[in-house]
């Protein structure tokens, strides 16, 4: 489909091509969007249709929309974002340089201004800077068919109508009802005899994180937005929390890898900027392996008198990274999905501990037995597996507890892996190596 609009937008065949996105779906013109110049892009969003620009600009990416922007004329912006859900507005707004806010709420209505500025002004990442004003409110004193007449006629301009809110003169939230129940109900009964008081709910300055956890914790597909009288000011939709979730993980894997998180694609992302970000964690593991590099030279004798030992330190090392990086990455992502809690500490502590062991010991017996028949001295093998045993124990205990650690201390548990994990057990592998050989070799 792709090779067939470049071709049609080349060869000039604008009416066609006009006839056949009328029918497609929206998120897949946007994906057309990738693979086309910056000209050719401006081009076909020209050809869409209103309804069909507003729907394709929601799924464009920030760079698209900023072309897009800086091509069409303010009245074509404009009605975009009228079409637009409130929530992808301000979206789009905190994406934008601050002269094309500028005109934006230059023509916009006096409450419209007063909206936006509200919303931009919720903290980052907090559940009212996630909110949309576009839901179905209702009054307890209605009827079933007061409350499905109301719904008619706002529900056009609605981002979701499949729950509404009950709220009184004040706008406090009273309680939830959904479509389902006033469709199937009796027309003649009073809505509060038939809405749920014993609801979820957030309030603006809670964290996305927190939210995404309620969603998934309850099943949710709205979740209601309460500021701290408990009067409603917007809802959170269950497709802005696939967005959260999307991003809080790959922020997460990223810096898992020992980089500052970075929301922009990563073709469209700038080399230097991308250096910058990976640089800082780089430089601290670097002056941090500078530990090892001391244990070792405060150990020349043993290595100056039995240099094969060397020849292990990169199995020993590796192992013990990668057993801690096993740990810590399970622990990491139980946290993210709510199922390991600060409280669980010695819980995790004892599980690992009783793994390790396990590990520990399997892999030491299967090295001394593995170096014996290629022939290393027993001395030697005996030094190596036991060292090999008591760093998985101790690489899968430090992997395991010390991202709840750093979440006690307010601190992303994320930062606690991979490369981190590794410099730490690095270094602690090399000492009870040393030791070891120490006793069991004679130094």
């Amino acid at each position: 489909m792709t090779e067939r609009i470049i071709q049609l937008i080349e060869e000039k065949k604008f009416s066609v091509l006009k006839e056949e996105l009328v029918e497609m779906k929206p998120v897949d013109i946007a994906e057309v969007f990738d693979e086309l110049s910056k000209k050719n892009s401006i081009i076909l969003f020209r050809l869409l249709s209103k309804d069909q620009a507003s729907d394709v600009f929601a799924y464009l990416s920030t760079q698209q929309r900023k072309d897009i922007v800086g091509a069409i004329h303010e009245t074509k912006l404009n009605e975009i974002l009228e079409e637009l859900y409130f929530d992808d507005m301000i979206d789009f707004l905190e994406e934008m340089p601050a002269n094309v806010v500028k005109k934006i709420l230059a023509s916009s209505t006096e409450e419209e201004r007063k909206l936006i500025n509200q919303f931009l002004n919720y903290p980052e990442n907090s559940a009212g800077s996630l909110m949309t004003i576009e839901y179905a409110d209702l009054k307890k004193e209605m009827t079933v068919r007061d409350a499905l007449n109301h719904i008619k006629k706002i529900g056009v301009d609605k981002e979701t109508i499949y729950t509404c809110y009950v709220l009184n003169e004040k706008r406090k939230l009273q309680g939830i009802v959904s479509l389902r129940k006033l469709v199937l109900v009796d027309d003649e009964l009073l809505i509060s005899d038939i809405m749920n008081e014993d609801f979820i709910y957030t309030t603006t300055l809670d964290d996305q994180e927190e939210v995404a956890s309620l969603f998934k914790k309850y099943d949710l597909i709205t979740l209601p937005v309460v500021d701290t009288e408990n009067r409603l000011v917007g809802i959170i939709t269950i497709d802005d929390i696939m967005d959260v979730i999307d991003r809080e993980n790959t922020e997460d894997f990223q810096k898992m890898a020992a980089m500052e998180p970075n929301d922009e694609e990563y073709l469209l992302t700038g080399v230097f900027s991308l250096a910058k970000k990976r640089f800082f964690w780089l430089l601290i593991l670097m002056v941090s392996a500078t530990v090892t590099a001391t244990i070792i030279r405060s150990y020349e004798e043993i290595l100056g008198s039995v240099t094969i030992l060397a020849a292990f330190f990169p199995m020993l090392m590796d192992t013990a990274g990668n057993a801690g990086s096993q740990s810590s990455t399970l622990i990491i992502r139980g946290m993210a999905l709510g199922e390991i809690a600060m409280e669980d500490y010695l819980k995790v502590f004892w599980k690992e501990l009783r793994v390790s062991m396990t590990v520990g010991a399997s892999l030491g017996t299967f090295n001394f037995i593995r170096m014996l028949i290629f022939g290393d001295p027993a001395d030697i093998a005996l030094t190596v597996s036991i060292t090999l045993g008591l760093t998985v124990i101790m690489a899968k205990v430090v992997g395991g507890t010390l991202p709840i650690g750093a979440k006690k201390l307010k601190l992303d548990p994320a930062i606690m892996a991979g490369p981190m994990i590794t410099t730490i057990v690095d270094a602690l592998a090399l000492i009870v190596y040393f030791r070891i050989a120490s006793v069991l070799i004679g130094f």
